[in-house]
């Protein structure tokens, strides 16, 4: 039953995702009033007598003014999202081009979206569908007024989609946004790992394993990303045949079609029924959801610093402000090491997959910000800050780490000073502050 589901179910959460769901929401909203303004006829409903000031003398006036109001509404639109898409390919060229589809999507702009077209769609209702008579009735009367409180709620939305357009593309909204999401995601996975059933267990690999494991290899049948996988069901799966699943990707890996994508150790191979229900529990999607992996928060933040360096950019500022949030939230990455495994009732190991570890997240945030500003005293130092913070937090081997990059970032510092100046400066700062690195005094000077 799993495998006949997932696909449905997939559709159903891409459609959730997607730019369209809350809108279509609304338009149906606007197309049930719609259909209550029109279905009616005069005296199905009984009107109030002291209403009839707000009927229409003739059906002429009522058409030209509701087709005056949706040559308005039609324009309106065309002109908001022709602004915000102007807004957002300038955006593109300035931060990573990630972030724009992630910006068009975001709730305030659905909800202005599915206004307008529900509005649009309500006064092309009262259109269509002719009166009977030869002048309108009081329902229909009232409907056209209220196409007009339409309007003018759209024209409110209007001044309100501009404010937060214009703040969407703002570099410190967009980098707390990224530090919020990535915060939470953070926080999710902590909690989620508080359960027992989540364990740490040593990195193993089906390669590395002795020739007594009786490994049966599964290949998928998509290509994408894998954002998360069901580990509960995967572990229920392998306690049916008193097995142990090794994933061969981690989550948010993008794998390919024919890909071997975990190997069972079990003593009988499983049936292709059982393959294809461990296959369903394999979440693929499009992109990289922060919501579900934190690590794409911290590489977006990355990319980001990456973007502000470059010549066409030139805006170190906003790189450092980069810095300054990934150093937060690698602090919070050192509060906990990501579990592994799971296990079964009986704790007995079930599932086991690759977690990033704090080396790699290291290594894919801080280097490429590096490499690109290293002729950039003012970046070397934020970075040098950045790891003194994180010593603070650290303990054994991850210390030994930041001790390691920071001696990088000063061999970078030193190449970069070439004036008296310039290593006085950073002299000055290559101890400062609170930290727990092995740092020297200065650089020295080279005449």
């Amino acid at each position: 039953m799993i495998a006949p589901l997932h696909y449905p179910l997939q559709i159903t959460k891409a459609f959730r995702q997607s730019i369209a769901y809350l809108p279509s929401l609304l338009a149906l909203g606007y197309f049930l009033v719609g259909l209550l303004a029109v279905v009616p006829r005069e005296g199905f409903i009984s009107m109030p007598g002291w209403l009839e000031f707000v009927r229409f003398n003739d059906t002429d006036t009522l058409r030209t003014l509701l087709s005056t109001l949706i040559a308005g509404m039609i324009s309106l639109v065309v002109f908001s999202f022709s602004m915000v898409m102007s807004v957002l390919s300038q955006a593109g060229g300035q931060f990573s081009h990630k972030l724009v589809f992630g910006l068009v999507t975001e709730r305030h702009h659905q909800w202005v979206l599915g206004n307008y077209l529900g509005t649009i769609l309500f006064i092309l209702m009262l259109l269509m569908v002719p009166e009977n008579g030869g002048s309108p009735g009081t329902w229909r009367s009232l409907a056209a007024y209220l196409g007009v409180a339409m309007v003018i709620h759209c024209l409110a939305l209007f001044v309100y989609f501009i404010h937060k357009t214009s703040q969407t593309v703002q570099v410190n909204s967009v980098v707390a946004g990224l530090h919020l999401a990535t915060s939470r995601s953070l926080a999710k996975l902590k909690h989620r790992q508080q359960s027992p059933r989540f364990a740490r267990v040593p990195a193993s690999t089906p390669a590395s394993m002795s020739a007594s494991h009786s490994l049966h290899e599964i290949r998928s049948r998509q290509t994408g990303f894998i954002q998360n996988a069901n580990f509960a069901k995967l572990a229920e799966l392998a306690a049916r045949i008193d097995g142990v699943i090794y994933l061969n990707f981690s989550p948010g890996d993008f794998t390919l079609d024919d890909f071997p994508l975990l190997y069972v150790d079990a003593s009988t191979e499983p049936d292709p029924d059982w393959a294809d229900e461990a296959r369903g529990h394999m979440l693929y999607g499009e992109g990289e959801s922060i919501q579900d992996i934190h690590v794409h928060g911290l590489t977006q933040l990355m990319e980001m610093a990456v973007k502000a360096l470059s010549p066409g950019i030139n805006d170190p500022g906003t790189a450092r402000l980069c810095i300054n949030q990934l150093t937060d939230l690698l602090r919070r990455r050192l509060n906990f090491t990501p579990c592994n495994a799971m296990l079964d009732h009986e704790d007995r190991l079930r599932v086991t997959w690759p977690a990033e570890s704090f080396e790699s997240l290291i290594y894919r945030v801080f280097s490429p910000i590096l490499h690109y500003g290293h002729d950039d005293i003012t970046i070397g130092l934020s970075l040098l800050k950045a790891l003194k913070s994180l010593s603070l937090y650290a303990e054994g081997a991850e210390r030994a780490l930041l001790q390691a990059y920071a001696e990088r970032v000063i061999g970078a510092l030193a190449e970069a000073a070439d004036h008296r100046l310039d290593r006085d400066f950073i002299n000055a700062r290559l101890n400062s502050g609170e930290h727990r690195l092995e740092l020297p005094d200065q650089l020295g000077f080279r005449e």
